[in-house]
C-alpha cells in the first residue's frame, strides 16, 4: 500500500505527540533533556484549528507528522518528525514536500525551519540553506540551525 498523507484526528494526537517524543530520542538524547522537549514535541486540540497538520500513514499506521504555521507570508515548520521504523523510507520527504505546497497555498515565499543538528542534513539535501542560528525554545542558551527554503522561483 502507498504512503498517504492526510489531516489527523482529534482523537490521534496524543499518539501523534508520542510518535514526536520517540523520532526526537532516535538521536540520543538523554532523559532530562527529553523530558525539558516534551511540551514543543506535544500537539494540543488548538493545533488542529490554528495550522495545518498531515499524518504519513502507511497500511493504517502512522508513521510521520508534520505541521506548519503560516503568518504575513512567512512559513515555519513547527514539527515534523518519522516513527524510528520508517527513517529512510522518504516519509520525510513526502511530509516536506506536503509542508511546502501548503506553505504555498497560504501565501509564503519562504519555509522557516529550526532543525534538530541531527536532522539538518536531510533538510539541506531537500534545497534548504542555512541562515544562522535560533535559540531552543526548550532548553535556555541551546542553539538550533536555522534553515530557510525558497518556495517561489527567483525572479
Amino acid at each position: 500500500m502507498p504512503l498517504t498523507i492526510r489531516a489527523p484526528t482529534f482523537n490521534e494526537l496524543s499518539g501523534l505527540s508520542d510518535l514526536c517524543f520517540r523520532s526526537k530520542a532516535v538521536w540520543g538524547y538523554d532523559e532530562k533533556f527529553m523530558e525539558a522537549c516534551r511540551g514543543e514535541l506535544s500537539f494540543e486540540p488548538r493545533d488542529l484549528e490554528l495550522t495545518p497538520i498531515a499524518v504519513a500513514e502507511l497500511n493504517g499506521k502512522p508513521i510521520g507528522v508534520a505541521q506548519v504555521k503560516v503568518v504575513d507570508g512567512e512559513a515555519d515548520l513547527l514539527k515534523l518528525f518519522v516513527e524510528p521504523s520508517a527513517l529512510r523510507s522518504r516519509t520525510g520527504k513526502a511530509l516536506l514536500v506536503w509542508a511546502t505546497d501548503v506553505a504555498k497555498k497560504l501565501g509564503a515565499t519562504r519555509l522557516t525551519i529550526d532543525a534538530d543538528p541531527d536532522a539538518a542534513p536531510f533538510y539541506r539535501s531537500m534545497g534548504a540553506y542555512d541562515v544562522g542560528q535560533a535559540p531552543f525554545g526548550s532548553v535556555p542558551g541551546r542553539m538550533l540551525p536555522k534553515l530557510v527554503m525558497n518556495l517561489c522561483p527567483a525572479d
